[in-house]
């Protein structure tokens, strides 16, 4: 045995591949990041990474640079997420006891501009060659053996009320932390604090908790997802899975980018008006001072926050409506040069560690927004509204903020988080609409209807 990282990536036949990412996702345990027909596919663990509090963020970045550092790579491919590849997932909180976690696959999969590769990862001493490679994608796909920890292990979330609140013959839901009601009155809370002028915005999430007798399909969950929500990042780490339609940091090279949103209507209140769908969301959404004025503090605070790291910036002058099958957003996309700080290009998880929480999923002051979010929802988040993503060796990575997503915490039992953003003309009601709009996807996936 070594302790030295060892890897080997070669391409695959992409005939192999013709249905995309989502053909790849066959195990429950899979680690997975896709957006339309490109992205990766975990398999195994090798090795992980855990961390919690405040100096999660630089502590993973401090390991995985001491790994990559002596790493052997030979990669035939050489394309953002070839060679050395680690998901991760991290805890909202920098108070939260959740466990934040990169984890190190036996075998990545990936699939770019209609080329796709394996990689081979390893710490044993043995000869790495294509045929391997192509013995272990076989290996993965026809069901070699689990490995990996309990996704629920670390959590600490309190059980669900008994309350029922839908049900059919695929499951039922229950009230997580809060009643409906009591998550109302934190809305107006809130927004009483707002008035007050202790704060300018803040983000409050519920959740609900899905119990299906006949056992949680992982890897068709993240089908579905994939499926359905082609604009977003659909993502699968330790249990935790989603598609996530905001975009923290995306790193390529020298170049980041970043889709901040902000603002919120459900499709479903376009029925029956005047005008096409999407003519509704430009009078309704585009056209609300509240709305608008959501997302430039969102917008705001994400500039604010990269600009030290950047040489060159730039931004939508207007935020567009991005179109999704169960809500429209007010969308921005930022792009940014990186700068040499002391001689280094920022890494991901250096970026990340500045940028998180944004104003999207907190609020603003983030420092009393969090305080407030900590008073008012009587929940441990975990790892929703935390950045979930990858990271290469070359510098490369895309981590997406964990939202329209869940955590998977026994055979039978996932808890779905949402969350809104609350301002000055925030009504309770209408945020708690927008919350199970929010938690669509999710329920589609499971096959629960509402």
């Amino acid at each position: 045995m070594t302790s030295t990282l060892r890897t080997l990536t070669v391409p695959l036949d992409v005939e192999s591949s013709s249905g995309g990412l989502p053909s790849f996702l066959v195990r429950d345990d899979v680690l997975c990041w896709s957006r339309r027909e490109a992205g990766l596919v975990g398999f195994g663990e090798l090795t992980r990474f855990n961390a919690t509090g405040p100096e999660r963020f630089l502590e993973a970045d401090i390991w995985w640079r001491h790994l990559i550092l002596e790493a052997e790579i030979t990669d035939q491919v050489e394309l953002p997420g070839t060679g050395p590849v680690a998901f991760g997932s991290f805890a909202f909180s920098k108070t939260s006891p959740h466990v934040s976690r990169l984890i190190l696959p036996e075998l990545v999969v990936g699939i770019r501009d209609g080329r796709a590769w394996a990689t081979q990862l390893t710490f044993d001493d043995g000869e790495l060659t294509e045929a391997g490679v192509l013995a272990s994608v076989d290996y993965w796909l026809s069901g070699g053996e689990p490995n990996g920890e309990d996704s629920a292990e670390g959590r600490s979330d309190v059980g669900p009320s008994p309350d029922t609140v839908a049900a059919d013959g695929a499951g039922h839901l229950s009230h997580g932390s809060l009643s409906e009601s009591a998550w109302m009155q934190a809305v107006a809370d809130g927004v009483e604090e707002i008035r007050a002028g202790k704060l300018e915005k803040l983000v409050l999430a519920r959740d609900v908790v899905a119990t299906l007798p006949d056992g949680v399909n992982a890897a068709e969950v993240l089908r579905q997802l994939a499926a359905r929500y082609r604009e977003c990042w659909t993502y699968g780490v330790d249990g935790l899975v989603g598609a996530t339609p905001e975009m923290l940091i995306q790193v390529e090279g020298r170049t980041a980018q970043a889709r901040v949103l902000a603002g919120t209507l459900d499709r479903r209140d376009a029925d029956g008006m005047d005008g096409s769908p999407m003519e509704y969301a430009e009078r309704v959404l585009a056209g609300s001072d509240k709305q608008r004025h959501e997302h430039e503090i969102a917008i705001d605070s994400l500039t604010r926050q990269l600009a030290p790291f950047s040489e060159a910036m730039n931004s939508h002058s207007e935020p567009f409506i991005l179109e999704l099958p169960n809500v429209w957003h007010l969308a921005s996309d930022v792009k940014a040069e990186l700068a040499d700080i002391e001689g280094h290009v920022p890494t991901c998880l250096a970026l990340i560690n500045a940028l998180h929480p944004t104003a999207a999923v907190c609020g603003t002051p983030t420092l009393v927004a969090g305080a407030l979010i900590r008073k008012l929802e009587h929940l441990d988040r975990g790892p929703y509204a935390g950045p979930v993503g990858w990271l290469d060796a070359a510098g490369n990575g895309e981590w997406g903020i964990a939202l329209r997503g869940a955590v998977i915490e026994d055979a039978n039992t996932v808890r779905l988080y949402a969350g809104c953003g609350i301002v000055e003309g925030s009504q309770p009601e209408a945020e708690l609409a927008e919350t199970w709009a929010k938690f669509r996807p999710m329920l589609e996936a499971l096959g629960i209807r509402r």
